[in-house]
């Protein structure tokens, strides 16, 4: 389907059970606080994207498949002329879960890894945009067994990435790449100090650079400021605590570095729409 520049094709809420999103822009664009409880298929389909996934930089070029695991923080920004085309398909557990005739454990093997890329050849390009054109296009429509065929369609989808060999080579070198090994150092450092009080100032420190020139990086590298991505950290480890333990709900306050319980609810509900409580009764294991 040609699209017009930012003039999206779009169906479903990314946090409902399925989600289609085709757009092609020609300004920049970047996001913040982008994590869902829905599985992400990214195709990037024309231009250059540099995605921050899972503690991590990742280059993706015209022709790249990412699937990223629900919950996990990730957000995508320019790597050079913002012009790009792209299609993200966002599904639940209830849409192509358990139950469901189609379901099989090898179709949602890729997100075991919390995030994968799949670097298509030629061939492989035009086989997925045909699927995907397939998709937006039975999405755009109010046919009888429409959502039947979207499974089917998906699940077609899933099996090709199940089957294709993950892209796990090292990012090319340059000064920019070493700006994003940097900020990947810090992200990951955060991701196992969440725990403990975390200033600019000392991971600034830590990393050898100024608060400034930290502060101004990790936000053009992530999409996220530093605090924003504290606080995704430290909220992602409540929901696994909440789902996964008995502890009280102020102990999982202290334990992912809250400094207050009144300050974990607001904090947790504004990032999940709901309170570790209420989260919890409806999310237990």
């Amino acid at each position: 389907m040609k699209l017009i520049p930012d003039q999206p094709v779009t169906f479903g809420d990314e946090e409902g059970d399925f989600h289609i999103h085709q757009v092609h822009r020609t300004k920049p664009f970047g996001r913040v606080n982008h994590f869902h409880p829905t599985y992400e298929i990214y195709y990037l389909r024309s231009g250059e994207r540099v995605h921050f996934i899972d503690r991590r930089t990742v280059r993706l070029v015209a022709g790249d498949l990412v699937l990223v695991n629900k919950g996990v923080v990730h957000n995508a920004s320019d790597i050079g002329p913002p012009e790009h085309e792209r299609i993200v398909v966002n599904f639940s557990d209830a849409f192509l879960g358990a139950g469901h005739p189609l379901h099989d454990p090898l179709l949602l093997g890729p997100f075991a890894h919390q995030a994968c890329v799949l670097k298509l050849s030629s061939q492989e390009r035009v086989f997925v945009e045909q699927l995907l054109a397939k998709l937006v296009a039975e999405a755009a429509q109010r046919r009888p067994g429409r959502e039947v065929y979207l499974r089917v369609l998906l699940t077609e989808l899933l099996l090709f990435a199940a089957r294709h060999p993950i892209d796990d080579r090292p990012e090319d070198g340059g000064q920019r790449d070493s700006l994003h090994r940097k900020i990947t150092e810090v992200a990951a450092f955060i991701g196992g100090s969440f725990a403990t009080k975390l200033t600019l100032p000392d991971l600034a420190g830590r990393f050898f650079v100024s608060p400034y020139y930290l502060s101004r990086s990790f936000k053009a590298v992530t999409g996220f400021t530093l605090i924003e991505y504290v606080n995704l950290t430290r909220v992602r480890e409540a929901q696994r605590l909440l789902r996964e333990t008995n502890l009280k709900v102020i102990s999982v306050a202290e334990q992912t570095g809250f400094e207050s319980a009144g300050h974990f609810d607001r904090m947790f509900k504004k990032l999940t729409g709901t309170t570790p409580l209420l989260y919890r009764k409806l999310n237990r294991l």
